[in-house]
């Protein structure tokens, strides 16, 4: 019996997106935290005396500013290499030679397959063949996986992938394949990268999508981490997911009552984030608060949202002891948060908006509009936050939707109604 650790995507060093600096948020902590994401995966592999490591993709996060990204890695692989642990690693889109105008020399327990065609490791001491190809220029449309030779016999054969597989939201459709002809292959273990969440394609064989080691924005959310795989007689035992992350991003959900007084908002955002807190075992947390209400509350959110937005953040930094660290505060309208007000001039426009629907050939137009532009937006960027496409009937027309209870609670704000 013997493991292995099956991880990708550890973008090292990655600019972590939507973190704004503000007085007693945890910048440092959070900045470095794919650092020590990688680390504890090293201390994970010494204290379960694995016999090797395989990063399926992604090392890095596209070129490095400095050469201090690389000497970092070189120093966690030298630590692995002083306890005889190989380490088995393709490059992926964001660490492709066309990306990475730096490079330096590994410790000589790292292998990087190679990008031009696959290539094959073989570990003799314990019946293991790997095989694998990384990638050579960042977009890669063609199915890799189908030129990987076949399985050798009497071993246990691993394919290392950095892949889309066949399609997930928010990832580049790159080295696309589907799971038949990965399962037709004849290998016992895939390890796969690209896909930032933890996903088991397959038990039979096991194909595995072991997440990225490290949440890096808010469309990131919760536990992250690699795969711990034990073998016995040849056969796949166990592939446990691991946690390695040393912050996690959160999304928060908020519902406002009436406010009898000013900090009543503020109070029920930090109790909830306080929840979030304990559910995540005390790691920081960077948190979307989404606010909900259907009162009038809505309209004194609206009416001073960066006001409320520094109240929240400083409850939530009380409460939290500076744990958590709150990116933005989201103010979700409904339609019963649209109170009557008095006839009159207000009173005609705000039924006029609440009226307003697009035609279907308006509708289908701007449908087309903006789904070229959302095709200019980097990968992890057309989605929502939940994984949803933008570009579509039902996104447009909800977000047409969120904007006339915008519209109608600010008319109905300014026009004083309780």
């Amino acid at each position: 019996m013997f493991t292995f650790i099956h991880a990708a995507d550890l973008h090292l060093d990655s600019p972590l997106i939507g973190l704004p600096h503000y007085e007693g948020a945890p910048v440092e902590h959070m900045r470095g935290s794919t650092r020590r994401a990688l680390e504890n995966l090293v201390d994970l592999a010494l204290t379960e005396q694995v016999a090797f490591v395989l990063i399926a993709g992604d090392v890095y996060d596209g070129d490095w500013r400095d050469y201090n990204t690389g000497l970092f890695f070189a120093a966690q692989m030298t630590r692995l290499r002083e306890q005889g642990i190989p380490v088995f690693i393709i490059s992926g889109n964001h660490d492709a030679a066309s990306q990475i105008s730096r490079s330096l020399r590994l410790p000589e327990n790292v292998t990087v397959l190679p990008a031009d065609s696959p290539g094959t490791a073989l570990l003799d001491d314990f019946g293991v063949a790997i095989h694998g190809q990384g990638f050579r220029t960042r977009a890669v449309a063609d199915d890799l996986s189908a030129a990987y030779p076949e399985p050798v016999a009497g071993m246990f054969n691993i394919g290392l992938l950095h892949t889309s597989a066949d399609g997930r939201p928010g990832h580049d459709p790159y080295a696309p394949c589907s799971l038949d002809s990965l399962r037709a292959k004849g290998y016992d273990y895939w390890a796969l990268g690209h896909v930032h969440t933890r996903e088991v394609l397959c038990d039979d064989p096991w194909i595995v999508f072991s997440g990225n080691t490290q949440g890096r924005h808010i469309r990131e959310l919760g536990k992250k981490g690699c795969t711990l795989v034990t073998l016995e007689d040849g056969a796949v035992l166990t592939a446990e997911p691991k946690e390695l992350d040393v912050a996690r991003w959160a999304v928060c959900e908020v519902c406002v009552p009436d406010a009898d007084g000013e900090e009543d908002i503020s109070t029920c955002a930090a109790i909830a984030v306080e929840r979030e807190l304990v559910r995540h075992d005390g790691r920081p947390l960077a948190v979307r608060v989404r606010l909900s209400s259907t009162s009038a509350t809505c309209g004194e959110l609206l009416a001073d949202e960066e006001r409320w937005l520094n109240e929240i953040r400083a409850a939530v930094t009380d409460i939290s002891g500076g744990m958590a660290w709150v990116e933005k505060v989201v103010v979700q309208t409904t339609p019963r948060s649209i109170l009557p007000v008095d006839e009159g001039a207000t009173g005609e426009l705000l039924a006029a908006i609440q009226e307003a629907d697009l035609g279907e050939e308006h509708l289908q137009q701007l449908v087309r509009e903006f789904r070229d532009f959302v095709a200019k937006l980097p990968s992890e960027l057309r989605t929502s936050e939940d994984g949803q496409e933008l570009a579509t009937e039902t996104a447009i027309r909800a977000m047409l939707g969120e904007a006339k209870a915008l519209l109608s609670i600010r008319l109905f704000a300014q026009d004083g109604g309780q």
